[in-house]
């Protein structure tokens, strides 16, 4: 597979959930060819690895709510290499268009008239519940999917459900950037109607070799030891129970 690449090009590009080898084919080719890679700081060491040895690697990431560079700050990155004529690699953790504030970026290279291709990426709920070998959906327990984040714009931290009234009944949830209040966030949860002994699985680093996996139920999330972020939780009871040593 291969494409030509067009100069002045920004490419948003989703790098999946952190292994290597579950990078489409489409974004390993761009990570070899790109002039500029503009990664966040959740793309892997040994996916940065991949780059052309000539490239320009500008890391932009924001963790824990301490960005080293502003969103206008990237938006500027990429119009600057972008309008010199070189290809722009946006490549960002999981899939690009789920909580990895595309829009504002697609938002700004149209408003400048930057040409840009879109690349998905396998998100990391994807990833962990491949790993843990359980469904996300199932018939008899769960007929919908709900991804949330406990985290919003400019760092703030909200742990309140993210939807109106009581969790939809059938439902699995699935909380991206859950932060460490696990306790709050718990009873938040369990006030919205979830019930107490839902299952829970917390995921620490999925797919990479420090992946962690914590087993338990709603009511226990707060008592738990889970692993150091990026941590993604999912609950359900679609969500099957790993055995204790996973």
């Amino acid at each position: 597979m291969s494409h030509s690449l067009q100069p002045g090009m920004v490419y948003l590009v989703g790098a999946g959930p952190g292994a290597p080898e579950l990078l489409t084919l489409r974004a390993a080719e761009l990570l070899k060819t790109c002039d500029v890679i503009l990664p966040d700081d959740l793309v892997s060491d040994a996916i940065l690895d991949m780059a052309s040895p000539t490239a320009n690697i500008i890391p932009v990431g924001k963790r824990c709510g301490q960005p080293r560079i502003t969103q206008a700050g990237i938006h500027q990155l990429m119009l600057e290499h972008a309008t010199a004529g070189s290809t722009v690699l946006r490549l960002k953790s999981g899939d690009p268009l789920v909580f990895g504030r595309a829009g504002e970026e697609m938002a700004f290279l149209r408003e400048h008239g930057i040409p840009f291709e879109i690349v998905p990426g396998i998100s990391t709920v994807f990833a962990a519940a491949a790993s843990l070998q359980t469904p996300l959906t199932d018939r008899s327990a769960a007929s919908k999917l709900v991804l949330a984040t406990a985290h919003h714009a400019a760092g703030k931290v909200e742990l309140s459900p993210s939807w109106a009234g009581a969790f939809p009944e059938h439902a699995t949830l699935v909380i991206y950037m859950p932060g460490r209040d696990f306790a709050t966030l718990a009873g938040d949860l369990m006030h919205s109607g979830i019930a107490a002994n839902t299952p829970c699985i917390a995921v620490s680093k999925a797919t990479t070799p420090e992946e962690q996996v914590t087993a338990t139920t709603l009511d226990q999330l707060g008592v738990a030891a889970i692993g150091p972020a990026p941590v993604i939780l999912l609950i359900g009871h679609a969500i099957q129970v790993p055995s204790p040593t996973a």
